[in-house]
Order: C-alpha cells, then structure tokens, then sequence
C-alpha cells in the first residue's frame, strides 16, 4: 500500500481544536480526495465516546463526551455526504463504531459492553443520533463488543429496531473487519453458516473483510434454506441503492486529470498544518518557560519521537508514504536562527531497552541551553508487532514505555530548562513529568506537518489554542476519569470520611477543555435570559470575554449545565456548548449560546427523554474545571 493523500492530524488531535469551521475544511478536502481516486465512502469516522483511554484505537475518535462528539458528527456528515452524493466532492458517511465500543472489560478492544440500556442510550447512541437522525449518514460500521449479552453482528435490537426504526437510518450495515467472526468466539454459532445467517437476519449488510460467513458459507445457507432469499435480496437491495444514489452507474470511471490536481493540492497541505497547530495543547508552562527564544545560543532536541515520521501518523496510515513527513526535529531546524547549534540525540526507544543512549542525551543537555524532549507512543503495525497505540494495541497502564521516563529523568536532573512534547494517540499517564518539567506539550498524532506546528507553538509563531477533549488521568487505576461522572464520586472525594485513595491524589493530571496560552483571557457579564422558562423554552447565554494579554489568542469558551434536583441521577456537569474565538490584545467579544429544550433534557425512569421542571446551574469557563462564572434558571410545568 502507498499514499499520497493529504495526512491531517488523528481524532484527538482534532478534537483539540474546538473548530467545527476547520474540521468542515478537513472532512470537505478528505471527501474530494477520495471521491478523486475512485473512493466512495470513508470509514474511519469514529463518533463513539472514548470512555476507556487504554484502548489503541481511541487514537481515532475525537472526545470522551458525547455532546461534543454528536457536535463532530453532524458536522462530518453534513460535509461530507452534503445534498447531493452525486457530485465529485461528495462520498457516504460511514460512521464508527455502532453503537460503541469504548468502554469495555478490563480496556481490551473486543471486549464485552456490560452497560446499561440507560447509559447505551444516554451516552452512546447521542452521536448517531446527530449522525444519523438529523445529518443522515448512510453508513454505519457495526461494532466488535457484545452489548447486554448479544455480539452486536447478530443483534436486531441494536442493527435493525434502534437503528432503522428509531433513527430511521436508510444506508448500509458494514460489518468490522472478521466483525461477524465474534458469533463464533462468542459462542452463538457453531460454524460460518450459522454466523453468517444470524448476521444478515439482524442487519449487516455487507462484510469489509473476506469472511466465508459472507461467501461460500452463504451460498450453503441460502441452497439449503437456512437463509430466506428475501434477506439476501434486502441487503443486495441496500447496497444497489448506495451505487445508484453514487451515480456509479452513470460515471464509474476516475478522471484521473482531475485526481492529479485535487490529491494532495496545497491548500489541502496549508489546512493540516492549520489543523496541527490548532490541535497542540500546551499542558503546563511553568514561569513561562515557553515560548522559546529563536535566537538561543543552543538546544538538545532528543527523544524517540524526535526525528520519527511515521509515529506523527496514526494507524491507518499506508506502508509507504510519498509525501515528506515534517518532523519536531526538522521543524525545530527550520524555525531557529541560523546560529543557534541544534544537537539531537535518540536516546532510546519507545519500547524494550535495546537502545540506550540516555547518558549521551545527557551530555547534550548539559551542553544546551534548553531541551526538548520529544516521547510518547510508536507506530501500529510495526514489523517487529512492538506498536504501542492504535487498533489492536490496547494497554493496561497508560504509563510511558520503554526506557522514555528514565531519559527525560535523566535529562531533567540535568538542571538545563526542559521541555517535553509528547506524541501519542491516547491520554497518557505521565504524572512524575506533570510533576516536574516546568513545560508539556501535548502535540497528539499531528500528521504529515506536525513538526511545523509543534516548532511554531514552542518558539511562539503560534499561539497554542487547544484544549482537551478527553481527561488526562493520573493512574489507570482511577478509571473511568471522564469529567461528566455521577455526584456519588465527586462526593466522595470531597466528603468522604477517608481518604479518596489511600495512595494517590484522586484528582486527575489535566482535566477536559484544559489548555494554556501564551495570553490570559477574563470573564465577565455573564447573562441568562429568561431566567425562568417553560419546559419547552429555551433560555440565552452570554458572557464578554477580553484578552487581557499582550498578543493576540484563542479562547475556547465553554458552556456547561447542572440539572440540579432530578427523578434520577445526572452528571455533576455536561457540556452544552462551546465556541472558539480570536481576540487580539486588548479585545473584548460577547459569546452567545442558546440552551434548548434538547440541552435540558435527562433520560426518565422510563427512558424517554423529557424536560423535567426545577433548577439549573449554568456553568462557563476555561476548562471544566476552571468555571469562571456562575448563575441559574428555572424550569416551571406548561
């Protein structure tokens, strides 16, 4: 496999951005480019939750929320199926993975769903809800987990009553890769011909692997009757419908002149370098140690992600990649002064012990006037199978691998000023470092640009504007950390008559919406209006928001809501909104959101979705965490 397709950031690094401008840029370029070469329909457009970080493939979801991530999938269908999927900019919308599958046994990808009809429909279905419901995604990849004690590739339930009668979806059923192989493991069939018809009868249309279920077993089981013609007519039916509504019939072939000229085109290179910059989040930045001087006399640039391309990527990317891959290390390079002495030293691996060259990364330290050092997760799919992140590679930690704690150790005790960026497709667990080195950057997979953007947010042409979408934790063992949790743990923590942990501060690293700037943004004015609405009203929110700074940010002003006094048990917080705005020095703007009966709502004792009368605490500010102001309306009856 080779590429030339534009390699913008990964999910997380997406997310990061609270940009739903940019992110229709991305999805609107990746449509064209597809649709150029003969490509119909993208898939990994991974909408779900990620409510276990310990999972590889979160590297291609967005967000642990599922306000946020139903944001990120209307967007993505709107753009990219647009009105007519007919027009070369256009391809189907293949939304992952349905229902969800983030938050299994013990983190493992595969493993069994053992939640709730109440949480499946409160947190995970709320983005195909927007997907599907109101953008109308024509896609939908079945997910591996099973759900309540049924795979999900056999479940009419989940495929054909939630899917098609509640959301009305009217597209095709793909199953995951060896998807309806997890009836066999899981013990509902016996062979392929048992698998197989129980998969077309709840709904899976067509197979993305080469599975006999799908193939000469399905011969079998329609010449022995096991499967009604009828089924396979219905899913032959769908995916006929998805070609005509293509206009594959009319226009089969790729106009390749076309394809020349779209593929990989410079503006599609100026908006990911645009997306990487947006998506890097700077963690902490102890006495302001950042930005860095361009001028510096000398810097040791050191670390295993350093100088590695493909680890900038994510997963899914070709084997071979024709396009050049910026690097930190060549980005660094390209943005300091022609006189300043750049010195890199690997240092180690990102995994095993094989490489060992700390007390040379030492030396380099000690001889700079500053260190960047560049850690976090390697490529999935390696040859030596020793990838860390992506489909697949799930872990147990979130800790750093290898020798990568001990190098930056080594390089801080040191004394020389350091930075660490990390590189990575899951939060990661790297409290000794949150502890002690004065800066972090979390670049997240920044794809072919990166190392521009990570150069131009640490020597200050970039002011970093991202914030998190998923809660950094502080140990696997505080699982789950997601900030929207239920009352009876934050009352624990603060009121318990123990200690939270015996051994660990319960707090997490960073929190969601967390990120710094190089500037400082203040609040004010926060305005609710009506304060007092009927079940079926909608309420306005405004606050002013100034850069009280000397250079020109990004704030992202978030929105939040506390349903006070309910029949059941809601989140401490939800995000109801959030807008990204540009403020040079001096600047003040008035953000408006409108809170709607849909924002209000909870998810009854009978599971029907309902505005219930009472209190509501209006929440906004700089991160879910950092609540700047406060207020409160009521709900009365009709």
């Amino acid at each position: 496999m080779c590429s030339l397709g534009t390699i913008f950031p990964e999910g997380p690094g997406l997310g990061s951005m609270w940009n739903l401008d940019v992110v229709r840029s991305i999805y609107a370029a990746a449509a064209r480019e597809a649709r150029a070469v003969g490509i119909h329909q993208l898939c990994t457009l991974v909408v779900e939750p990620i409510r276990d970080p310990r999972l590889g493939r979160n590297q291609e979801a967005y967000s642990e929320d599922p306000f946020f991530c139903s944001r990120m999938a209307q967007t993505i269908v709107e753009t990219m199926q647009g009105h007519d999927l007919k027009a070369p900019e256009h391809v189907v919308s293949v939304l992952c993975h349905y229902p969800g599958q983030s938050q299994p046994i013990s983190g493992l990808e595969r493993g069994a769903m053992e939640i709730s009809e109440r949480t499946l429909r409160s947190v995970f279905l709320v983005p195909w809800v927007a997907g599907i419901k109101k953008a109308g995604a024509l896609g939908v990849m079945a997910t591996y987990p099973a759900i309540d004690g049924v795979p999900t590739h056999a479940s009419e339930w989940i495929l054909t009553k939630i899917l098609r009668e509640e959301l009305a979806f009217d597209g095709l059923v793909l199953s995951e890769g060896g998807g309806i192989g997890t009836l066999l493991y899981e013990g509902l069939a016996r062979n392929d011909q048992e698998a197989g018809a129980l998969a077309l009868k709840a709904g899976v249309d067509v197979g993305i692997s080469y599975e006999s279920a799908y193939m000469q077993a399905m011969t079998k089981d329609v010449e022995q009757g096991l499967v009604p013609q009828s089924l396979l007519d219905r899913a032959v039916r769908r995916i006929l419908k998805a070609k005509f509504r293509l206009g594959l019939f009319e226009n089969p072939m790729v106009d390749v002149a076309r394809a020349q000229q779209v593929v990989h085109n410079e503006e599609h290179q100026k908006l990911a370098l645009q997306a990487a910059r947006e998506g890097i989040v700077l963690l902490k930045n102890k006495g302001n140690l950042l930005p860095l001087d361009k001028n510096i006399d000398s810097i040791a640039v050191i670390g295993p992600n350093a100088d590695h391309a493909k680890n900038q990527l994510g997963d899914y990317v070709s084997h071979a990649v024709l396009q050049h891959i910026v690097t930190i290390l060549e980005g660094i390079k390209a943005t300091v002064s022609p006189q300043t002495k750049v010195e890199y030293v690997k240092g180690c691996d990102v995994v095993g012990a094989k490489l060992n060259e700390i007390a040379k990364a030492q030396e380099a330290a000690r001889r700079a006037k500053v260190a960047v050092v560049v850690v976090g997760e390697n490529e999935w799919g390696s040859a030596n199978k020793t990838g860390t992140d992506g489909e697949g590679y799930d872990v147990a930690t979130l800790e750093l691998t290898g020798m990568q704690l001990d190098l930056v150790k080594a390089v801080y005790e040191t004394g020389t000023p350091t930075v660490v960026v990390l590189v990575n497709g899951r939060p990661l667990a790297v409290r000794w470092i949150a502890e002690n080195v004065p800066a972090v950057v979390e670049a997240w997979l920044p794809g072919e640009k990166g190392g521009q953007a990570v150069a131009e947010v640490l020597f200050g042409d970039c002011n970093p504007s991202g914030r998190l979408t998923v809660t950094v934790p502080r140990h696997a063992g505080q699982l789950p950390v997601y900030y929207n949790c239920k009352p009876s743990k934050t009352y624990w923590l603060e009121h318990g008559w123990g200690k939270p942990y015996a051994d660990m501060d319960p707090a997490p690293l960073y929190e969601f919406g967390h990120g710094l700037s190089y500037t400082e943004f203040e609040y004010s004015n926060l305005k609710i209006e009506p304060r007092t609405i009927a079940t079926g009203g909608t309420v306005r929110v405004s606050t002013d928001v100034r850069n009280k700074g000397d250079r020109a940010g990004a704030e992202v002003v978030q929105l939040y809501l506390h349903d006070v006094i309910g029949t059941v048990v809601t989140p401490v917080k939800e995000l109801r909104g959030f807008e990204k705005i540009q403020l040079d020095p001096g600047r003040t703007k008035t953000v408006s959101f409108a809170v709607t009966p849909e924002h209000m709502s909870l998810l009854d004792r009978h599971l029907e979705w309902v505005v219930e009368p009472g209190t509501f605490e209006v929440m906004v500010g700089h991160s879910s965490k950092d609540i700047r102001l406060k207020g409160t309306f009521e709900v009365v009856g009709r």
